[in-house]
């Protein structure tokens, strides 16, 4: 039900795009923009995992560099009936984690150098667990197809913006091209694709803090790792780290209060923690 649930919200975005498109330039921009979403959909399948580990310039690590996260990642690989993922490293302070790639098989796991320095073992744990089960999921997949549908669409929306301004493209097959229309879809495109970009993050953090700690039998670890993660993030936030990216990573690289959090693409960590010491409670 949940992968059903996701799938017509990645729907709503790419009906949402197209209707943009439609605004724009009717027909003919309704199929440029259907066309745009077909393109950005094959590169994010098959390109966004080399993306992102190039953007946070992750290098591969070898196990005798960081043994004690190749035997954990082994152990709960076997648990989740997983294959083994590729480990990377990304050079920064900020402590994070996040997991990529198109399916099971080509997966890979990024720690920061942070992350290592501030958990326990059992905390360690409680995170690799949690990436391993977006990777289970295919939550990344998934997000990384939002994140480019949606970033689609705030293109087409300052297109909109603009083409009101100056009076439109005049075309004879435009449908509600009036200047007041445009203005309209500039401002309530936008808001929709970030709610439907937050409604698929956030159900998949919950979903991914559930299963991983039931893969690692420790989800008090988890909660542990997550209220350290969020304190040092506040103070130690990810330099250039980017929105686009952000929902992907254990918790959120980016910094803020107010409205920015309730436009924040992950939930609140109060409530992760307490539905995972609840799972603790009962699981023993």
């Amino acid at each position: 039900m949940n992968i059903f649930k996701t799938m017509v919200l990645l729907t709503a975005l790419t009906l949402l795009l197209v209707w943009v498109g439609g605004m724009i330039g009717g027909r003919g921009g309704m199929m440029i923009a259907f066309t745009f979403a077909l393109v950005l959909n094959f590169t994010s399948f098959w390109f966004s995992d080399r993306i992102v580990l190039m953007m946070y310039k992750a290098q591969e690590a070898k196990e005798a560099e960081i043994p004690a996260v190749f035997r954990i990642v082994r152990e709960l690989t076997q648990k989740a009936s997983l294959p083994m993922p590729k480990i990377y490293i990304v050079p920064t302070q900020a402590p994070n984690a996040f997991a990529t790639g198109r399916n099971p098989n080509h997966a890979a796991v990024a720690v920061t150098e942070g992350v290592l320095q501030l958990l326990n073992e059992d905390e360690l744990e409680g995170v690799l667990a949690h990436e391993l089960a977006h990777v289970k999921n295919r939550d990344i997949l998934i997000g990384s197809i939002a994140a480019t549908i949606a970033g689609a669409i705030f293109m087409l929306a300052n297109m909109a913006r603009w083409t009101a301004i100056f009076g439109g493209f005049g075309g004879r097959d435009r449908r509600g091209g009036s200047a007041l229309g445009l203005l309209l879809v500039a401002i309530v495109a936008p808001i929709a694709a970030i709610l439907i970009q937050l409604a698929i993050s956030r159900a998949g953090e919950f979903r991914a803090d559930e299963k991983g700690g039931r893969f690692c039998g420790k989800p008090q670890g988890l909660a542990n790792a997550l209220r350290k993660l969020h304190l040092s993030s506040q103070r130690t936030p990810m330099q250039k780290a980017s929105p686009a990216t952000a929902h992907m990573f254990i918790v959120n690289p980016l910094t803020g209060g107010g409205m920015a959090r309730l436009f924040s693409t992950h939930p609140p960590v109060e409530q992760r923690v307490a539905k995972l010491e609840a799972l603790a409670a009962k699981i023993g």
